[in-house]
């Protein structure tokens, strides 16, 4: 037992953080503490991503096999972690100026990051499901944050009525593997699932669980909650549900299917490539008529989602490994363009309409520039990070056999490159209008927008080492 509470240590002093935390809260100012809460939660973050990075090695179970402390979970935990400390930091003044930084936020980042870890780490049917529901629940109150607002309180309660369904698909799949396996740990499912041998009802399991992980991934077709969620959440909460969850729900995705059914790959690599091409095509064409940035972010992660599970549907290590780098990649580039459009604002006001961007290297050509570098890589435009990153998943489906997926992910690619050179045309050679945007002066946005641009630019040489991490991860998960 001793050593299963050391293994699940971070776990547990983030809980223990988040509980202290609301206490202490309550019997202070409440809101008059969130500010020195925001920034103690991403000390918390930085300090577990630096214990969790550093201090583990090999591979180790807790709970008779319900947890597993590997290098793949503690690639993505540092990943999380890292993400989410970017994304507190970035949002503490922009909610303070708008009046809804509460203190339960910083709270349910955190209760919502200890669910993502949990996920990363399940080697359980009921550790998984404990894990995203406690990130799940977090999450839908943190949508629906800024109470005085319609769009705010129906993006929470559409995420809600949606992810309960979602749940119930991922159950029902979860009760479907439990009875024709008779467990519901992965290293006894994937002794059952074989591949070609495999009951109609395991099958059965393995595309409902799919279709649940679908839906925490926004793929295609279990993407209709995002842009409506996307756009009338506070829009430092749309940064959040655009990288650390999107990493963990992936990461999940990767484990289920290697740790529980990695015996079967042939079963379900169809399942993920359709998701996969589904979700490229989709993102590319709908994106192409938005006019609100988050809905067009939101769209935009509905494609790289599927690129992201190209790697995926490889059923190989270096599919595993090409996607942990696109979702390192992913998330950086996604922590800087939010950083931009949390600095787009009009008289104090948040702006979200892309035609307000006219023109606006001439005002602020540093931030221009740098946008215009997280726009070419989110595009895959060489020599930007973003594009050795979609390089890597087409080589790992082309090297999978897989070469009709990899066409479709080019031509895709191709399609949606539109809508990111369009935001780089009104900001260059947009019309002249009268409603200027002035735009937020803050040094942390201004920061994280840089060095994530900087980022995108100088990673090209070595990627700050994510691949050799990326592929030490993947050989501890594919084995």
């Amino acid at each position: 037992m001793a050593t299963d509470l050391t293994l699940i240590l971070p776990e547990v002093f983030m809980a223990c953080f988040a509980m202290l935390g609301l206490i202490l809260a309550v019997y202070t100012s409440k809101d008059g503490m969130a500010s020195q809460l925001v920034w103690a939660t991403s000390a918390v973050f930085l300090v577990m991503a630096i214990w969790i990075g550093t201090t583990g090695e090999g591979t180790n179970v807790a709970f008779d096999g319900m947890f597993v402390d590997d290098a793949f979970s503690r690639f993505c935990k540092v990943a999380i972690l890292l993400s989410a400390a970017a994304i507190l930091l970035m949002s503490e003044g922009y909610m303070a100026d708008r009046g809804i930084l509460r203190f339960e936020y910083p709270m349910l980042i955190v209760l919502a990051v200890v669910g993502m870890m949990m996920m990363v780490s399940a080697g359980d049917l009921m550790s998984l499901y404990m894990g995203l529901e406690l990130q799940s629940l977090a999450l839908y109150v943190v949508a629906s944050l800024r109470r005085d607002s319609v769009k705010s309180t129906e993006a929470g309660l559409k995420y809600f009525v949606l992810g309960a369904l979602s749940s119930g698909l991922l159950l029902y799949g979860a009760s479907l593997v439990y009875g024709y396996s008779g467990t519901t740990l992965f290293s006894g499912i994937i002794q059952t699932a074989k591949s070609g041998d495999m009951s109609l009802g395991l099958l059965f399991g393995l595309v409902f669980l799919a279709a649940g992980f679908a839906f925490k991934v926004s793929a295609v077709p279990f993407h209709m909650w995002t842009p409506d969620v996307y756009e009338g959440s506070p829009t430092p909460i749309t940064a959040f549900f655009a990288t650390a969850p999107k990493l963990a729900a992936m990461a999940l995705f990767a484990r289920v299917m290697h740790d529980a059914f990695g015996s079967a790959v042939r079963d379900w690599q169809q399942i993920i490539a359709f998701l996969s091409v589904l979700s490229m095509f989709l993102g590319a064409v709908a994106a192409i008529g938005q006019t609100n940035i988050k809905r067009l972010m939101a769209f935009s992660s509905i494609a790289h989602m599927g690129y992201a599970l190209m790697g995926l549907a490889a059923g190989t290590v270096l599919g595993v490994q090409a996607m942990l780098v696109y979702m390192a990649i992913y998330v950086t580039m996604n922590v800087g363009t939010f950083a931009f459009i949390l600095m787009m604002q009009r008289d104090g006001q948040p702006v979200t309409d892309i035609a307000s961007l006219n023109l606006y290297a001439r005002r602020e050509p540093g931030r221009a520039l740098a946008m215009l570098v997280l726009l070419f890589s989110l595009a895959g435009v060489p020599p930007m990070l973003g594009f050795f990153g979609k390089l890597y998943v087409l080589r790992a489906a082309y090297d999978a056999g897989l070469i009709w997926l990899a066409v479709a992910g080019v031509i895709a690619s191709v399609i949606g490159a539109f809508y990111y050179l369009r935001i780089v045309f009104f900001m260059y050679f947009g019309d002249e209008t009268d409603e200027v945007m002035t735009g937020s002066k803050s040094p942390i946005l201004s920061g994280f927008l840089m060095a994530s641009a900087t980022i995108m630019v100088v990673g090209i040489v070595n990627m700050f080492g994510i691949e050799g991490a990326a592929a030490f991860a993947a050989t501890a998960l594919v084995n």
